[in-house]
């Protein structure tokens, strides 16, 4: 049926009630991380708000939305998905199933106990295989049965690696395409800028041509005018029997050839003017192309410069903080108690007793996922509570310091407390599949 979540108990509670109740006197629990394990169910973002709200108007932020009316084609897909988690998992192992409808992609999260038929904990063994050939072929199995299950609602299964061709890349492997991008890039940057430099001197080149051009049509036009006014008054002088005839048709005959003779020079010229402007055209056209070109595998390079630095950098916090983890519990398992006492509760103590739980929950709060987040915390002990306050990045706010937000959040989630109610007011629409 469907019913509102049950906020009264948490998660983690039920996990515990589970495992109480259903493990063998013979297993024992080793590890918390084997204690339960958190699902998510979902789909393309608009067919998910299609099935959740129709064709109602959706506002990305959840204080807008109180107009909307829940559909009965999510609900249905939610007891589907369900029964499908109870046919493979056992109903009686599953802790918490709950669809959220207050976050831009309607989605399930299910959190279940991965108890064996004979009263084991093992979730390599009830998800996975002994094998990594037989883990792989187990969750294809599974994603084959999900997708059966989906197909009715217009869900369709993502493509096979074995088809497409995909294939997962190691650290090092990615380090390794990321350096030779580099490479690849800072020499295309080279390339380009030497033939940045041929087309802007070929270009200099051009604009002399053409100016030179420019200015001998210019002359020629100037002579041809010239010229049409000497032969005017000539031909005036001979009509009118202003002098020697024999001499003035000479003179006459004289300038008509240096007409005729600057006409075909100032046709060329024009022809040469012609092409020119449309050679410094073109090269102009291909200077700002490269130029582009050269802008791009710029931008580029920064980019793989930037993820690189990234990786590094990535790399050394990540080996800091593992040493840093060690050497605090060092420390504090060397402290008398009543100095030890003084840390409890305290990031320092926490981050050397839980550093992976604390860091998994921080990256679904760096990642916007406030609910995976809240249910993982639960699922770990914590009490999972969140501020009322909006949670996001600040627009000022980089990286560095919203993931520092992002592990103080978690540590407090991770605390042990009393389950609270919610008085936030805040209209969250999430309901519970049971």
């Amino acid at each position: 049926m469907i019913t509102a979540v049950d906020k009264s108990r948490r998660i983690g509670d039920k996990v515990d009630e589970i495992i109480e109740k259903r493990l063998s006197k013979n297993a024992r629990v080793t590890a918390i991380s084997n204690r339960a394990v958190m699902v998510v169910f979902g789909g393309n973002r608009e067919r998910m708000r299609e099935m959740a709200f129709g064709s109602q108007e959706l506002h990305e932020h959840e204080e807008t939305n109180g107009h909307l009316i829940r559909q009965p084609e999510i609900e249905q897909w939610a007891k589907d998905v369900y029964g499908f988690v109870c046919r493979e998992f056992g109903e009686e192992n599953i802790a918490s199933f709950i669809v959220h409808l207050d976050e831009t992609g309607p989605h399930a999260h299910c959190v279940f106990v991965p108890m064996t038929a004979d009263g084991r904990l093992c979730s390599k063994e009830v998800i996975g295989g002994k094998t990594k050939i037989e883990a792989r072929q187990h969750m294809r199995d599974l994603h084959t049965r999900l997708a059966e299950v989906n197909r009715k609602y217009g869900l369709d299964r993502g493509d096979d690696i074995r088809e497409t061709g995909a294939r997962h890349r190691s650290t090092a492997e990615y380090n390794r395409d990321l350096h030779r991008e580099n490479a690849r890039l800072e020499s295309l940057i080279g390339d380009k800028s030497e033939q940045l430099t041929r087309l802007e001197e070929q270009i200099k080149q051009a604009e002399k041509r053409v100016k030179g051009l420019t200015t001998m049509i210019a002359n020629l036009e100037k002579q041809q005018t010239e010229l049409t006014a000497e032969i005017a008054q000539l031909e005036a002088d001979i009509e009118s029997g202003a002098g020697d005839v024999s001499e003035l048709n000479r003179r006459l005959a004289d300038l008509r050839e240096q007409y005729d003779f600057t006409g075909k020079q100032l046709a060329d010229k024009r022809l040469k003017l012609k092409t020119a402007d449309r050679q410094l055209a073109d090269l102009k056209d291909e200077l700002d192309s490269l130029d582009e070109k050269r802008e791009k595998a710029q931008e580029d390079y920064l980019k793989y410069t930037d993820k690189n630095q990234e990786q590094v950098r990535m790399r050394l916090t990540d080996a800091v903080f593992a040493r840093m983890v060690v050497d605090v519990r060092t420390l504090l398992n060397a402290m008398p108690p009543a100095l030890k006492a003084g840390f409890d509760g305290e990031f320092l103590t926490a981050i050397a007793e839980q550093p992976n739980e604390i860091i998994k929950c921080a990256m679904y709060l760096f990642f916007g996922y406030l609910d995976g987040a809240t249910q993982f915390a639960q699922t770990c002990g914590g009490g999972g509570t969140f501020s009322d306050l909006p949670w996001g990045r600040n627009p000022d706010e980089d990286d560095r310091r919203f993931a520092y937000r992002c592990m103080m959040q978690a540590h407090k989630m991770l605390r042990p407390t009393a389950p609270k109610r919610d008085m936030s007011g805040r209209k969250r629409m999430i309901f519970f599949a049971n």
